[in-house]
């Protein structure tokens, strides 16, 4: 009751708050979310119809015509439907979403367009938590972690994402303005400290941690079970059901601090319980897939310049590009090289490191604020 007061006194303040030009493009984004949704959807077929397998799209029409008729579907293609390809579906829809939305969050409360999980360290950080556990989990933290059963890894890269996001807010915000320079370079120095720690884990881990580490440290859906979605599913979706309560707020954050404040909203607070679902839902997501970059500024940078600023529709539309973003890019990654697999971290790597290039040369003055 308590935190869910702070977030109401945080995000009620009269509609004329919302960005300049609102209203033009209020019904262009509003149709940009419809077709995002049909767009989700067809992705999702996609997922659920492409593999090195033999089952295709006809095969997963006749699985979800199934439930209508009644018809059998054989042994092999129901066990490739249900139990490989169905939570690898679901579970990048949960972190596509979630890293979309972490990153249009950030953006908002830095009030800059570079600002990403992946990018400032925050990532990093929930990595060095994830790993922890797993290499640590089994000896000297199996009395604090073996009661957690499946949701210690998730936990574990939470905290490790929440202390990397708080130190680096303390770091990049002086006055009540957050200097871009110091974001970015002082999230280049959290995820160098998060990598070197984490490599000496690597160090310390078995054979058999060793090769899941490495795999998982370029991002993979590869290992995507139903208990790991439902480890993850409840943590993104908490997260991802505050962004509605967190949308008003953003864009009054945009007018600046003291704006923001003289409408009536308790800032600081604010930026805590945006901190705090930043670092649950990019926590749960690097603990399911591993290191997948450049999805949190990609999605919500390009939806901004075609439907604007305002987080009301923003944020919703990140969600929905985000999870259909990484259910491409996972497709690719099964197809590209099979029957091998190539880790959707380097996919999404390879489309976003350009963007991110020429979003920073684009803005080249925002190097000198702050």
């Amino acid at each position: 009751m308590y935190l869910g007061s702070l977030v109401n006194r945080a995000t009620c303040w009269p509609v004329s708050m919302a960005p300049a030009g609102e209203g033009d493009r209020r019904p262009l984004a509003l149709r940009t979310i419809w077709f995002l949704t049909f767009g989700l959807f067809v992705s999702v077929i996609a997922g659920l119809s492409i593999g090195p397998s033999g089952t295709g799209f006809g095969m997963v029409l006749s699985y979800f015509g199934s439930f209508f008729t009644g018809t059998d579907i054989a042994a092999r293609d129901l066990i490739i439907i249900e139990s490989i390809r169905l939570p690898r579906v679901i579970m990048g829809i949960l972190v596509g979403a979630s890293l979309a939305v972490s990153g249009a969050i950030m953006q908002g409360l830095f009030r800059n367009p570079l600002a990403d999980p992946g990018i400032v360290g925050v990532s990093s950080g929930a990595g060095l938590g994830a790993i922890t556990v797993i290499v640590l989990g089994t000896g000297v933290l199996a009395p604090v972690i073996l009661p957690l059963g499946i949701f210690a890894v998730p936990l574990a890269a939470f905290f490790g994402a929440l202390f990397t996001t708080m130190l680096l807010y303390r770091l990049a915000t002086r006055g009540g303005q957050t200097s871009i320079a110091t974001l970015l370079l002082g999230g280049i120095a959290l995820a160098a400290f998060a990598g070197a720690a984490s490599g000496i884990l690597i160090y310390l881990a078995d054979d058999a941690q060793l090769r899941d580490l490495t795999f998982w440290g370029l991002g993979s859906l590869a290992g995507a079970t139903w208990e790991k979605c439902l480890a993850v599913a409840p943590i993104i979706i908490l997260a991802m059901a505050s962004a509605p309560f967190l949308a008003r707020g953003l864009n009054a954050l945009a007018l600046g601090e003291a704006a923001a404040h003289h409408a009536g909203i308790p800032v600081q607070i604010f930026k805590r319980i945006s901190i705090i679902a930043v670092a649950a839902a990019t926590g749960a997501a690097v603990a399911a897939s591993g290191g997948i970059g450049f999805v949190g500024v990609v999605v919500p940078h390009l939806l901004r310049l075609f439907m604007g600023p305002d987080n009301r529709t923003l944020l919703p539309a990140s969600a929905l590009l985000g999870a259909a973003l990484l259910l491409i890019c996972d497709a690719i990654s099964r197809t590209i090289v099979a029957p091998a697999e190539l880790p959707i971290g380097v996919v999404t790597a390879l489309i976003g490191a350009p963007f991110f290039l020429w979003i920073l040369m684009s803005r080249r003055g925002l190097a000198g604020m702050g």
